[in-house]
């Protein structure tokens, strides 16, 4: 089994309000996953699952695919908009931070599968457990148990535009 590539990374929440607050998200990427998704995980325990070509895409032009909208703000920022029945979250990233993130997904990505030929998956939300990882070995990586990697593959399978509940 390959290394869960786990990033923790800090975001702006943009509410309606004249302020927005830092929240703390973990950026994770199997490389074992067939479908090449990349997991935004919030602090409040949703998980936003949706295919790692959408984010590399919005770093460049606005794109959008099901519940997922993302956008370059600038030189230096990416906006992701996640809808859900529970509403509309949208998070101000540092570009730096995700180019990091992304560089790292793709030296760990098998060469013999890659990601232009394959069809995009819909985003998803779930709601993870904080029982479902392990400890850490270092700040920057993870490995998990056989049980969370079934709990991961049935969240990212999600249908339509509509990011399933769990």
């Amino acid at each position: 089994m390959s290394p869960v590539i786990e990033e923790h990374a800090r975001a702006r929440l943009i509410t309606d309000g004249p302020l927005t607050r830092p929240v703390p998200v973990d950026l994770r990427y199997d490389p074992a996953d067939e479908r090449r998704t990349v997991h935004i995980g919030l602090p409040d325990g949703t998980d936003w699952a949706f295919g790692r070509d959408l984010l590399e895409r919005g770093l460049r032009t606005p794109i959008e695919r099901g519940a997922v909208r993302i956008w370059p703000c600038g030189r230096t920022q990416l906006i992701v908009e996640l809808h859900s029945t529970d509403g509309v979250e949208v998070f101000q990233f540092e570009i730096r931070t995700l180019i990091r993130f992304l560089a790292r997904t793709r030296t760990h990505t098998p060469a013999a599968a890659p990601d232009a030929g394959r069809t995009p998956q819909p985003p998803s939300r779930t709601t993870r457990p904080d029982t479902s990882r392990t400890s850490r070995t270092d700040t920057s990586r993870t490995t998990r148990t056989d049980k969370s990697a079934e709990q991961e593959e049935g969240a990212t399978q999600g249908t339509g535009a509509q990011p399933a509940h769990g």
